[in-house]
């Protein structure tokens, strides 16, 4: 979790784990990030690499090109493998960018 907050640290973005609190969300752009899931390998009975799944959702309120960019370039120099999805939430009125990867936790 330490290497996810000095990133978005980095990134100097308003972030938050899962979610602001009710009336606390800063204007956009921020981010949520959350660790979902696991993807444990395992034999045995025994897990033998424990494998976080880390989502971070990048959101704005039109399409900002370079703050993904800048997102990006971070989690590349930090040797992340990443995908990526977007996706427009109209009760929000926010672009969602999402990107999802694993780290050994």
């Amino acid at each position: 979790m330490d290497k996810i907050i000095q990133i978005l640290e980095e990134l100097g973005l308003p972030f938050a784990y899962d979610h602001f609190a009710e009336g606390e969300g800063p204007d956009p752009p921020f981010i949520c990030f959350r660790y979902p899931n696991s993807d444990n390998f395992a034999a045995d009975g025994t897990v033998y690499f424990p494998i976080t799944e880390i989502d971070i959702e990048l959101y704005t309120d039109r399409k900002d090109p370079e703050t993904e960019k800048k997102l990006e370039d971070l989690l590349v120099k930090n040797d992340i493998f990443f995908d990526k999805t977007e996706t427009w939430i109209e009760s929000e009125k926010l672009y969602e960018v999402l990107y999802s990867f694993e780290q050994e936790a």
